[in-house]
């Protein structure tokens, strides 16, 4: 089956300027150290190392001295193995800054008790890189969620039908669930904002009509003291705040209000 797939160095070629006219990234996965060269006379500005091969140093070396961004896979991986591939990879001329780690589970697809996406979280926390997510479950809430806990790479496999012979079909997006997914994640990469809790531009507006004001709950003469039974809080919130209760209880009112009118200090 794989033979009958395999690209040809023309196929590449082409790939590579279908890329460029298109105005996306080119990159493989290489498998062996062979193809990781082929790759780099591509021109290949990252390269990724599938899970397979995270225990397999004479090639974490070779990826690490390209010194290029890396993919770095962790299907099956213990954090000791991630530990020690990153070492290998930093030895060999790439930092971590420039190491994106992947939590991934290989099995396709991937049952959902089995994809512990804490685990990439955890990760994160370990070794201070950044993180991503390779999916092979069904449909596309996993890698949503991913983003939401901030996953900065996405991997998830496409094909033009399921139904097509092979194994990584089933657990693949067809074309409209991909742009579903892509744009979903489009929009938690907005909703997830600076983290900075404050008022937004867009319920500005709602702040007055929401809130409340200290109003007389009934009529007040002016000299009488501002009590619980003459003081309450109503809509809109366009006079003075209800946590300034304290300060106006036992003031004497300067005039005299009507029912439902805002109190002033």
């Amino acid at each position: 089956m794989v033979k009958k797939l395999e690209l040809s160095d023309n196929d590449h070629e082409y790939l590579v300027k279908e890329c460029e006219k298109v105005g996306i990234g080119f990159f493989s996965t290489g498998f062996d150290i062979p193809s990781l060269d082929y790759l780099a006379s591509l021109g290949a500005e990252r390269f990724k190392i599938p899970s397979g091969e995270i225990t397999n140093l004479p090639y974490l070396r070779h990826v690490g001295a390209f010194g290029k961004p890396v993919i770095l896979s962790t299907g099956m991986a213990t954090l000791g193995e991630i530990e020690a591939a990153l070492d290998a990879l930093e030895t060999a001329g790439t930092p971590r800054a420039r190491i994106t780690v992947l939590h991934c589970n290989t099995e396709y697809p991937t049952p959902m008790p089995d994809v512990n996406l804490r685990a990439m979280c955890s990760i994160r926390e370990a070794f201070k890189v950044a993180v991503g997510y390779s999916d092979h479950t069904p449909g596309i809430e996993v890698p949503i969620a991913a983003v939401a806990l901030g996953a900065t790479v996405i991997e998830k496999h496409l094909t033009l039908d399921r139904n097509l012979p092979g194994p990584d079909h089933k657990a693949s997006l067809e074309p409209d669930e991909f742009t579903a997914m892509v744009r979903a994640i489009r929009n938690i990469e907005q909703a997830l904002g600076d983290g900075i809790k404050r008022l937004s531009p867009s319920e500005a507006k709602n702040k007055p009509i929401a809130r409340k004001s200290l109003v007389a709950a009934k009529p007040i003469r002016a000299g009488e003291p501002f009590t619980p039974e003459n003081v309450t809080a109503k809509r809109p919130g366009t006079g003075l705040s209800p946590m300034r209760w304290d300060e106006v209880m036992g003031r004497v009112a300067g005039r005299d209000y009507t029912l439902d009118e805002l109190i002033e200090l």
